[in-house]
């Protein structure tokens, strides 16, 4: 009966593998997604001497929004693949963060970011808010507070938790 369980164990433990697919997506989407920014770049400084401040605004705003999704996805391909896959062996000190973003730190950052790229696209709205009608954009302001809040709550938890693992530490 110990071999079964060894050998469920092994299984499970090596399905952590499949999730190589996953990142190696991740890293073929970024690749695409930087073809797609290399476009509004490209559009950006073919217009940039004929765009009013507001359209200039809102197509700065749009590059550093995509900057921040891409952010998220490297940071999420190399925090994933470290704490669930395997180590980073040969990286040196080439990515000082490595090792210190568990799952509870990555959440937060992942959240924190989402709050960051969903106000970066509000603003848009606002600075084109003709185009909205009052309902709309007060949908839109909603979603954006229920991100902040959710950000806020996973910041939280992930103190509490903190907390009461250092409080366990010092019991023993």
């Amino acid at each position: 009966m110990k071999k079964l369980e060894h050998f469920v164990e092994s299984i499970i433990l090596a399905s952590r593998w499949l999730l190589v697919v996953f990142y190696l997506g991740l890293t073929a989407a970024l690749a695409l997604y930087c073809i797609a920014f290399s476009k509004k770049l490209y559009d950006f400084a073919a217009k940039v001497f004929v765009l009013e401040e507001t359209d200039t605004i809102l197509k700065m705003l749009g590059l550093i929004d995509a900057a921040l999704v891409a952010s998220l996805i490297v940071m999420v391909i190399i925090s994933g693949y470290e704490n669930f896959v395997s180590r980073f062996d040969n990286a040196g000190g080439e990515i000082n963060w490595l090792g210190k973003i568990d799952a509870g730190s990555l959440k937060i950052k992942v959240a924190s970011t989402i709050v960051a790229i969903s106000s970066i696209h509000l603003l848009q709205i606002f600075l084109n808010s003709s185009q909205y009608t009052d309902n709309k954009l007060m949908w839109l302001t909603i979603m954006h507070m229920a991100f902040v809040v959710s950000a806020l709550f996973l910041a939280y938890i992930d103190r509490v938790m903190a907390q009461t693992k250092k409080d366990k530490g010092d019991d023993h």
